[in-house]
């Protein structure tokens, strides 16, 4: 029983530095951001605790109400743009031929740029005037619209990048259809299935569990997307993200209370969203 025990408390000491760094910087920090949230504190200086006023000013601003929609909306194409883009490269990469590594490590590379680099390298590819897309249309004699300076144009321009990123996540799409016996493929040219038959009744149910990942991880990338949004901007409020309005009342405006309190309605709101795809789950989510 000794030795038991000696066993046991040498095993607590293994986890103990995880335990803690854990509670340092995660439930510490955590703890305080919610009091934080019921302050007025603007990072210098005292705070004066005020309760929920900071949550009731939210509700009252109109400006969270256009970053929130701004980012809902970017969310419902952004989501399955990028998630129908991935499926596709991953079907397409996963034909066996000479030159498939070489395309895989292409489409892998725009996972590796960060997010300020891609934003800088758009800024030149959307500008009206001398960018790479409206030079290419001019060409054909088509005027490009004016991207990120048009109001109408903010999210086609945004949806453009996602498109781009969405190639550095098929490697995960790619890893499922590996697994994907081929004797149910077999069974199914036997039966007559066409491609169409075979990719709508075999592929897609059995990637369904990863397209479900991938549905949650993108719902909270969309939600946080703060980089690109905050070097390119738009027109008038339509590139003004939920996150950019986070930063902009935390630094711009030092008011680090009402910012925190916008990130714990965040937090909701992915939070709601996660609950939800999880109950509806089985109703399209493939499982043995």
């Amino acid at each position: 029983m000794k030795k038991r025990k000696k066993g046991k408390n040498i095993g607590f000491l293994f986890v103990l530095p995880w335990v803690t760094g854990m509670c340092l910087f995660g439930v510490v920090p955590l703890v305080a951001s919610v009091f934080i949230s019921m302050t007025d504190w603007g990072i210098l200086g005292d705070f004066n605790y005020i309760g929920l006023q900071n949550y009731i000013d939210i509700f009252n601003d109109e400006i969270f109400y256009v970053s929130l929609w701004v980012t809902v909306r970017y969310a419902i194409f952004a989501v399955p743009l990028t998630i129908c883009t991935a499926l596709l490269i991953a079907v397409f990469l996963n034909i066996q031929t000479k030159a498939v590594g070489f395309f895989r490590s292409v489409f892998y590379m725009p996972s590796l740029v960060s997010g300020v680099a891609v934003a800088v390298v758009f800024k030149w590819i959307l500008d009206p005037n001398y960018g790479l897309i409206n030079s290419v249309l001019n060409i054909f004699g088509i005027k490009g619209p004016n991207w990120l300076f048009d109001p109408n144009w903010v999210l086609p321009s945004y949806l453009v990048m996602a498109f781009w990123g969405a190639c550095g996540g098929y490697l995960t799409y790619l890893a499922a259809l590996k697994d994907i016996p081929k004797e149910l493929y077999e069974a199914a040219k036997i039966e007559g299935a066409g491609f169409i038959k075979r990719t709508t009744k075999i592929t897609v149910p059995l990637l369904s569990p990863i397209i479900f990942y991938n549905t949650i991880m993108g719902i909270i990338s969309a939600f946080r997307k703060f980089s690109d949004a905050y070097v390119l901007g738009g027109a008038g409020d339509e590139g003004r993200f939920y996150m950019v309005n986070l930063y902009q009342e935390a630094f711009s405006f030092y008011k680090m209370g009402y910012a925190t309190a916008l990130a714990w309605i965040l937090f909701v709101i992915i939070m709601g969203l996660t609950i939800v795809l999880n109950i509806t789950n089985k109703y399209w989510v493939y499982s043995d």
